[in-house]
This record gives structure tokens, C-alpha cells and sequence, in this order.
């Protein structure tokens, strides 16, 4: 192995490789991950180790293996990677800003859920030269979104064909209706104790597969749900219709929080399905550099929050 003073500043290029062989500790899957020969990706790892002047990886005739210095170092390349990507990604939004802004939509009040405000904070910290506008956007959020009206959205599941997301965290939900229907007396009830009452009808904006997914419809006996004669788009609309004994929704159920209206309660569903948000983005804008930063703000939330649950 080199000496210190023979060393070269290695590549990121070069240290990329040796996470990806690190986690594979195999050459040729390794290779194949990195869209390389497996004999390029040895002759830069006998690179890496002849610029760090120290020995990274044992080969064996069947086994590939980290050496002490390569576990020694591991972390702290992973660092040097990560933060070599994040500049990449600041570089590439500090070329963009000039152009534009970055339009997120929040769904109704979304974007007071955990953990959105700390992606947010995040994504902020990411691109801090970068105008970030939040539109509060309703239940047509996948129909702006696929309209191009926003370069991503945080808005709750399930969504048409054609949008890719990311899970961000689920909960409970409840049912949603005029505060003198006696099913409120009762405390907790089932689909089945809705099967007579009309949904609020939905615009038709808001896409089927969502429209469904929130009525239940079907219900678990097969019943399928009717709906009222509005066309609403957005809660504050419903819960209007809702208070004046006008039909029924079944949202999450920290909307007795967020959304607390005279004349509307909410009832506790023992067998309505969970909900859950997802940040979603089209597959066209995924790699442009404001909806790549805040993929990747998301990420290390999420990637944080389950390390802290693991120590």
C-alpha cells in the first residue's frame, strides 16, 4: 500500500463505489448497482485504496470482506458521499432560483401533520435561496397536481395512475356528521350503522379512486354508497352540508382538531380503514432540482426519525 506521501485526493466517485460494495460485499452486484464492469469497479477500488494509502477491503477467493480500516471508515465516507450529493443538489437549485419559485401543495391543513413541518424546515435548510410558496389546495389535490399546478403536494391516499409518492405516516379516522343525528348519542359505531345515511356527493374533479377510498364505497357488505346532490370539492364546503343533517364523511380523525365546526361531531368508526399522507410528485418533475430537494428533505426526516427509534 502507498504511503502517505505517495496518496492522491480520492474521487467521490471512487468513495460511492466503496459504499455501494460496503453494503453489497460483493463485486459483481456491487457493479451492477453502480452500471459498471466489475473490472472497472476493482481497479477503482484498488484506486481509492492506494489514494487513502490504507487497505479497505479483504478479498478473499469466495468471500468479500471489510477490512479493519474499511469499517473504521465506512461512516464517515458515507458522510463525505451524502454531503457531496446535497451540494450537487443546492448547486442545482442556486442555478434554477433565478428562474422561478417552488409551489407545494398542502392539502386542506396537511401540512400541520407530523412530520411535514420538519421536512419543511428541512427542505428550507436544503435550498435556502429558493422561493417556497405553500398552496392550501382541497380535494381535487391529484387533479392540480397531474395539471402542473404545483411541482408537489402533500395530500392524502390513494391517488389516479400517473403520480408517483412517498409515505409519509398514516392514522385513524372518524365519521363526520350533523351533531343532532342520534348515531352521535351512541359514542362509536360502525359502516354498517351508516349504510342509510348519504355521503356528501363530490365534484367531479375529486378522482374516483379517492372519491371511493373516502366514502368506502363499497361498504364491507357489499352496499354501495349513496351520495347527496352536492358537488363539493373542498371541507369547509362539506362541513356545511354536513351541519345541516345534508350527509356524512368519514375523514381522518385529527380533523375534531383541526376542523372543529357548530353543529358538526365526530364519531369514532371502529372498522373504517386508516388514512394515510404521502408526499407526491409526477414522474416528469422527480429529478428536477426543487422536487429532488425535497424528496430528499423528506428522506432524511423519515430516515432520522426511524434511526431514533432504533437507539
Amino acid at each position: 500500500m502507498a504511503t502517505s506521501g505517495d496518496t492522491k485526493q480520492p474521487s467521490i466517485h471512487q468513495l460511492q463505489l466503496f459504499v455501494h460494495l460496503a453494503e453489497e460485499l460483493h463485486f459483481g452486484r456491487a457493479a451492477r448497482r453502480a452500471f459498471i464492469s466489475q473490472p472497472a469497479l476493482s481497479r477503482q477500488i484498488f484506486a481509492l485504496e492506494r489514494n487513502l494509502g490504507v487497505k479497505l477491503i479483504d478479498r478473499g477467493t469466495r468471500t468479500v470482506a471489510l477490512a479493519p480500516a474499511g469499517h473504521a471508515l465506512l461512516d464517515q465516507i458515507r458522510h463525505v458521499v451524502d454531503a457531496a450529493h446535497e451540494l450537487r443538489q443546492q448547486a442545482r437549485c442556486a442555478a434554477e432560483a433565478g428562474v422561478g419559485r417552488m409551489v407545494i401543495g398542502s392539502f386542506e391543513a396537511i401540512t400541520s401533520i407530523d412530520p411535514i413541518p420538519e421536512v419543511l424546515d428541512e427542505l428550507r435548510q436544503r435550498v435556502p435561496g429558493v422561493d417556497i410558496q405553500i398552496r392550501r389546495v382541497a380535494f381535487d389535490a391529484a387533479t392540480l397536481l397531474l395539471e402542473g399546478l404545483a411541482d408537489a403536494t402533500f395530500l392524502p391516499l390513494p391517488v389516479p395512475d400517473g403520480i408517483q409518492y412517498l409515505k409519509l405516516a398514516s392514522g385513524p379516522r372518524c365519521a363526520a356528521m350533523c351533531a343532532s343525528d342520534p348515531l352521535v348519542q351512541r359514542g362509536r359505531i360502525t359502516l354498517a350503522d351508516l349504510s342509510d345515511r348519504l355521503h356528501v356527493g363530490w365534484s367531479p374533479r375529486v378522482p374516483k379512486v379517492f372519491q371511493d377510498y373516502w366514502a368506502c364505497d363499497p361498504l364491507p357488505d357489499g352496499t354501495r354508497v349513496r351520495y347527496s346532490d352536492h358537488a363539493v370539492a373542498d371541507y369547509e364546503s362539506a362541513l356545511l352540508a354536513i351541519a345541516m343533517g345534508e350527509g356524512v364523511q368519514l375523514p381522518p380523525s385529527v380533523a375534531q382538531v383541526l376542523y372543529p365546526r357548530l353543529g358538526v361531531a365526530y364519531v369514532e368508526v371502529d372498522d373504517v380503514p386508516p388514512w394515510t399522507v404521502a408526499l407526491a410528485w409526477l414522474p416528469s418533475r422527480r429529478d428536477h432540482p426543487f422536487v429532488a430537494g425535497l424528496r430528499d428533505a423528506t428522506g432524511r426526516v423519515l430516515a432520522n426519525r426511524r434511526k431514533s427509534l432504533t437507539c
